[in-house]
C-alpha cells in the first residue's frame, strides 16, 4: 500500500535527512530572488572554494615538510649511534 506524500512532507524529509540537528540551513530549498543575486553568491561561493584550496595545499605541504624532517632526524640518529663493541 503506497502512501501520498505532499511536496511539503518531501522537503520537511530532505531537511532531516541534509540536517538531521534540525538547524537552519541558509540558502537550502529556498527559491533564489534574480539572477543576479544567484550569481553573486556563486562568485562568493567560488572565492571560498579557492581560499579554501589554498589553505588545504599549505596544509598538505606542512605536513610532508614534518614528515621529510622526521624521517631525516630518524636517520640522524641511526647513524649517531654508538656501534656494538
Amino acid at each position: 500500500m503506497s502512501e501520498d506524500y505532499s511536496s511539503k512532507d518531501l522537503l520537511e524529509f530532505f531537511q532531516k535527512m541534509w540536517n538531521p540537528a534540525s538547524f537552519p540551513l541558509p540558502g537550502m530549498f529556498a527559491p533564489a530572488m534574480t539572477v543576479a543575486e544567484v550569481d553573486k553568491k556563486l562568485t562568493e561561493l567560488k572565492t571560498v572554494e579557492s581560499w579554501l584550496k589554498m589553505n588545504l595545499g599549505m596544509l598538505q605541504m606542512t605536513i610532508k615538510t614534518l614528515e621529510m624532517q622526521r624521517a631525516a632526524l630518524v636517520t640522524l640518529q641511526e647513524t649517531t649511534k654508538p656501534g656494538p663493541g
